[in-house]
């Protein structure tokens, strides 16, 4: 058993004493993502000077993790850089080179992110039967026109109807079912068809919100996440290079690494054990006995601050907040971590000798033909296969060798993790044959997946708004505690960060970023006469 210690290296009360005196504030980052690098990043250029940054895991980079195998790099975690006028972390990417070596056909510019935009998606169905490409680009058009239509409840106000259960996915398929059921050129042998490809696109589109389904998904709300204009891009030698830039000016003494949190005390909420500790330390600062918050961690130290933001993923809060704070979070930001939705998509990256796919095509897409009549996207256990929507080809090969990158998301996902690799791989290779209609196609060489639902520090990929939430309770996430704005009570001493707090740009690196600045800007500005 660990004797638990305080740390003992700082000093006074920000809004007292200390602040008339010059002191530094002490800040305490949880977390070293993409979010609690920037905002560690700003403070320190900012000419704060006590700042500390506690990362659970033996990396820093949170959901970014790039994974090099042989000569070429694979992302587990975020792929794409999504638009460029004014994102944050495309002008990270430029600025430093980072884009050199992406190659035009790389700068995907369609809704949903692709490797390469040359080349067409095969949707293949499981009779073995690829879906003629006329029909594919005439549901793809209806598909898109219904998406279009979800985006206009936020945006333009229209009520939602009762029929719709305030659901994505439960409006774009009956919106989509009806038409092309009363489309009088198809024959019922192309209705089934397109019928069928509503639950395929759905699902793609469930891997892009990481969302179990997009019945979970809010129709009100859909709307308010917003697009910045310009392509995606793709980091050649790896998103990694983003968070080794952000950390780049931290230096390596900030950043305490295998150091996970088990609670926040805070609003001088100090339990009984870190009185008794203190009283038996002699040598302590009789200010740090009564810090108004403490940072108590898994190895029993406890680190007093007077400011922490705490950068966790939405998936960690809402398992762990009852025990991460001390006292409870008031019930309005508990009632938000539990109406904002975060879920699970997972890649699978299969490696083969040779391609058994045409040079034309970047994308196989998975189109069951029983699920024209479906309402439900979940599968038995033994099914979870069915939720893999596609395998993208990577590109350009000269890179990548000969890749598939597979998606899965939701509860299916979390069964995909449990299965060791040559199951998933066997499981995949079947797939692959039965929809291509080739039998021949060899097992992979290799394969490389993630597993962001089931990693305890992290517990999902990304949130999404989901039916019953809405963009306040993002900003009810995102807003420090405690509440009360009173001259006793020193303000800011809990703050939040990461994607899940960006009203605009949740799910998306950008918005990872500028929460973390965000926030940083928030103390900035409170201690700005101290750091003149």
């Amino acid at each position: 058993m660990q004797s638990c210690e305080i740390s003992a290296d700082s000093t006074d009360d920000p809004l007292s004493s200390g602040l008339r005196r010059k002191r530094q504030p002490r800040i305490v980052v949880i977390g070293a993502g993409l979010a609690g690098l920037s905002a560690a990043k700003a403070l320190l250029e900012s000419g704060f000077t006590d700042v500390t940054v506690l990362e659970a895991t033996d990396r820093i980079g949170g959901r970014v993790q790039s994974v090099q195998l042989g000569h070429a790099t694979f992302e587990l975690g975020a792929t794409w850089i999504h638009g460029s006028h004014g994102n944050p972390v495309y002008h990270l990417a430029e600025d430093n080179g980072l884009l050199e070596e992406t190659t035009d056909g790389e700068r995907s510019v369609g809704r949903i992110s692709l490797y390469s935009k040359n080349g067409v998606a095969y949707h293949l169905t499981n009779s073995g039967q690829r879906i003629p490409k006329d029909v594919v680009e005439e549901f793809s058009d209806l598909y898109n026109e219904v998406y279009n239509l979800t985006q206009e409840f936020f945006q333009r106000g229209k009520p939602v109807n009762a029929e719709s259960q305030n659901s994505v996915g439960v409006f774009t398929r009956d919106v989509v079912r009806k038409r092309v059921k009363a489309d009088p050129d198809d024959t019922e042998a192309v209705k089934r068809l397109k019928l069928a490809m509503i639950q395929q696109y759905l699902k793609v589109e469930s891997c892009e919100s990481s969302s179990h389904s997009m019945d979970e998904v809010s129709l009100s709300e859909f709307g308010e996440w917003t697009e910045i204009p310009g392509a995606h891009h793709v980091i050649p030698c790896g998103f990694i290079k983003i968070v080794e830039i952000l950390a780049r000016s931290i230096p390596k003494s900030v950043i305490q690494l295998r150091k996970p949190v088990k609670c926040i005390h805070w609003n001088q909420s100090v339990s009984k054990e870190i009185e008794r500790v203190a009283d038996h330390n002699s040598d302590l600062p009789e200010e740090n006995k009564s810090s108004d918050v403490f940072v108590e961690c898994e190895d029993c130290e406890f680190i007093p601050a007077d400011h922490v933001i705490v950068t966790v993923s939405l998936g960690v809060l809402k398992k762990r907040h009852e025990s991460l704070f001390h006292p409870r979070l008031p019930e309005d930001k508990v009632m938000a971590i539990e109406k904002l939705g975060i879920n699970t998509t997972d890649k699978i990256f299969l490696e083969f000798e040779e391609p058994f796919w045409s040079s034309e095509c970047n994308s196989i897409q998975f189109v069951w033909e029983d699920e024209a009549e479906s309402e439900s996207l979940t599968y038995p256990e033994e099914l979870w296969y069915k939720k893999i929507c596609s395998f993208d080809v990577l590109y350009p090969p000269e890179r990548y060798g000969h890749v598939l990158s597979g998606w899965i998301c939701g509860e299916e996902a979390l069964i995909m993790e449990k299965c060791d690799d040559e199951t998933v791989a066997e499981t995949c290779t079947e797939m692959l044959r039965k929809f291509t209609g080739n039998p021949n196609i060899p097992k992979p060489r290799r394969i490389l997946r993630s597993s962001w639902g089931s990693n305890p520090h992290f517990r999902g990929s990304y949130s999404y708004t989901q039916v019953g939430s809405s963009g306040a309770d993002v900003e009810k996430l995102a807003k420090p505690l405690p509440y009360a704005e009173s001259s006793k009570t020193p303000p800011m001493q809990v703050m939040f960060s990461g994607e899940a707090t960006h009203r605009k740009y949740y799910s998306t690196t950008h918005g990872a970023v500028l929460s973390g600045q965000r926030e940083a800007a928030r103390l900035i500005e409170m201690y700005q006469d101290l750091l003149q």
